[in-house]
This record gives C-alpha cells, sequence and structure tokens, in this order.
C-alpha cells in the first residue's frame, strides 16, 4: 500500500476473524465495521510503538479523529480472517494521521484502504502539543526525528 512518501514504512498487523454481528442481511461486513477495524489497528499501533491508549488517557492525553477516509475494494463475508495493517504518517505539532490496508489473512487480497486524521487534547477537549514522551516513542518505533 505504501506509495506516499509521507507514510512510514514500519507496519504493525493484527488478525480478526469476521463475527456474525459485523455483517449485513447477504453476510457482508457492513461497511462501519471498516472504521472500527481502523480503530482496532490504531490502537495496536499504539500498544507496539510503547505508548498504549490507556496509558495516554491516564496522563489525560486524548486523541480525537478529525477525519476518515476509507475505499472499499473486495467485500469481506463472515467467518473471514483478516489483517488489518496500520501505518503512522507524518506527525505536527498537535496532530497526526495513520494509515490502513484491510486485506484477507489467507492470501493478502486487499479489501480496503483508507486514513483517519487525529488531533490530541487533553481532558477538557483543548488541543494541546503532542506531550514529547508520546511523540519521541512513536518517532523510535518508526524510525524518525522526534522534534517536529
Amino acid at each position: 500500500m505504501k506509495t506516499n512518501p509521507s507514510i512510514f514504512d514500519r507496519v504493525v498487523e493484527h488478525s480478526v476473524r469476521v463475527r456474525y454481528s459485523e455483517t449485513d442481511r447477504m453476510g457482508i461486513v457492513y461497511h462501519a465495521n471498516y472504521i472500527v477495524w481502523f480503530e482496532i489497528g490504531r490502537t495496536e499501533f499504539c500498544r507496539a510503538a510503547g505508548f498504549p491508549y490507556r496509558e495516554m488517557e491516564e496522563q489525560g492525553v486524548l486523541i480525537l479523529v478529525t477525519g476518515v477516509d476509507c475505499k472499499f475494494r473486495r467485500a469481506a463475508r463472515y467467518d473471514d480472517r483478516v489483517t488489518i495493517r496500520t501505518r503512522m504518517g507524518e506527525s505536527g505539532s498537535r496532530g497526526l494521521s495513520f494509515f490502513y490496508e484491510i486485506v484477507l489473512a489467507d492470501d493478502g487480497t486487499r479489501l480496503a484502504e483508507g486514513s483517519t486524521r487525529h488531533i490530541f487534547v487533553d481532558a477538557a477537549s483543548r488541543p494541546i502539543t503532542i506531550p514529547p514522551p508520546i511523540r519521541e516513542a512513536f518517532a523510535r518505533f518508526v524510525g524518525a526525528p522526534a522534534a517536529s
């Protein structure tokens, strides 16, 4: 998927099996569930980078979604095993983006791809700069400079 130079190469993969409740009457994954899978991918990326969401929230830091893009390629169906591939994009002083690819785990068929944009806020939902420990953990993980 990486064709954009502002997306770091480091990828975190996480697999899930499509549950019946995620499908419509035809057994096809309902489109909103891809956004849920993006969140799973993002959460696992943060955990792998050394700064899980729980730890951020305990420090009073929240990451709000400010935008979502998703392009659907093929349908996932009940009981398919899918892999969520998550990469981080470049970050600014207050925000960053993540990029996703959803593929069939068995053969790598691309089902969907997309991105989310985020802003860091405090517990009162006021925008803040990305705290240095979080910025540094992500930068180390993707192999980028920590300064913005």
